[in-house]
């Protein structure tokens, strides 16, 4: 009798710990502030510490504030899974932002699917990441929707390219989907892919591919890898004395790469899925109020962090204006939070985003730009009609 007693007050316990009451408005960041990846990651802090100053000073949660708690990932796989897991048991999160890297979310998005915690990738744009899950969606819209525009302009700056060279980084899951998408491009426009190097994002001599390239006698390079990596593959390229159009891919979309690369990025091209001239009253504030903060246009990483935050806000908005967010079992409003995302439409500094059921972004504008560096260290995108 005793036994039964004891395993019936277990599952009470049991019971009764699943049943927690939301006691606060707290949404999870996942991002990378270490490692080669912080390159990226730290733009992403700022949009996000950003947006929660700002939506939190326009009535939060409908006169509630809202708060991030941040959990650096690194640049590796348990790095995030460590983030998500302690995001979720220990920070008691909404909602999660994040991670950084597609490699990272095809490690940690599983373990938020199995939780019922609704994760928003800000930057994971690999093919499949949507399909981790029922609670996995993302704000970033997938390579085989940005990267082909790239080749694109790139053929209308020099219509004489026939021939091009391919490098990316084997071992980051994104670049080799990435990667993929430019091959597939570049044949689509008639140009031969005279030679595919891979490297690591940990590398730092790229003699060996350079020379590969110099070999080839190619028009055209095309590159998938972060922006450590990438900028200093874009260096030696050029010190080695390639002359051709440079493509870089979303990990290279950043100035935190002009320091790496300095005067040799300019003329880098690459795709983007946001630009700060996005006609949107949405995105003009948003443009005004980060460029009056921080001293220079918002770049993308921290534009789609902001979207990110956004959506989960304004979500839980609309479901606070129904029931009010207190009265919600932390799990019951996990739940209610995810089916909330997937339903709703939002303007953002990305423009007008919603999503399938799939959790897949849907977004009309996209962009490329060019870099133009001004000296050794600072630069701007110059965005190409």
């Amino acid at each position: 009798m005793k036994r039964m007693l004891s395993a019936t007050l277990l599952l009470t316990l049991a019971s009764l710990s699943q049943a927690q009451k939301v006691e606060s408005i707290v949404i999870g960041v996942a991002v990378a502030q270490t490692s080669n990846t912080a390159l990226l990651g730290q733009e992403q802090v700022i949009g996000a510490k950003f947006a929660e100053k700002f939506l939190n000073g326009r009535g939060g949660i409908n006169g509630t504030p809202f708060k991030l708690v941040f959990q650096d990932t690194g640049g590796d796989e348990a790095g995030a899974i460590n983030a998500f897991q302690n995001l979720i048991t220990k920070d008691r999160v909404l909602g999660i932002v994040g991670p950084t890297l597609s490699q990272q979310a095809f490690a940690s998005d599983p373990i938020a699917e199995r939780a019922k915690v609704p994760v928003l990738g800000p930057s994971n744009t690999a093919k499949g990441i949507p399909q981790i899950g029922n609670f996995i969606a993302r704000v970033s819209a997938p390579v085989a929707v940005v990267a082909p525009n790239a080749v694109r302009q790139a053929l209308k700056l020099d219509p004489g390219i026939k021939s091009v060279a391919v490098l990316y980084a084997q071992n980051d899951a994104f670049s080799t989907s990435e990667t993929g998408t430019f091959q597939e491009t570049a044949k689509a426009q008639g140009l031969n892919v005279a030679t595919v190097q891979k490297f690591q994002t940990t590398d730092t001599d790229f003699t060996t591919q350079v020379t590969a390239v110099l070999n080839a006698k190619v028009e055209l390079v095309i590159i998938s890898g972060l922006a450590a990596d990438g900028g200093n593959l874009v260096k030696q390229l050029r010190q080695l004395g390639y002359k051709g159009l440079i493509i870089g891919g979303n990990g290279l979309n950043t100035s935190n790469m002009f320091p790496v690369c300095q005067k040799l990025c300019d003329g880098v091209i690459i795709a983007q899925a946001y630009s700060p001239a996005q006609p949107s009253a949405a995105n003009q504030v948003f443009v005004k109020e980060y460029t009056a903060q921080y001293k220079k246009a918002p770049p993308q990483f921290a534009a789609q962090a902001y979207a990110g935050v956004q959506v989960m806000v304004e979500a839980l908005r609309a479901i606070d204006r129904k029931k009010k967010l207190s009265t919600w079992e932390l799990g019951d409003l996990r739940e209610e939070l995810n089916k909330q995302i997937l339903s709703g439409k939002y303007n953002t500094p990305l423009g007008p985003i919603s999503f399938d059921k799939e959790g897949e972004v849907q977004q009309k504008e996209f962009y490329v730009a060019q870099i133009k560096m001004k000296d050794a260290k600072t630069g701007s995108f110059v965005y190409l009609k």
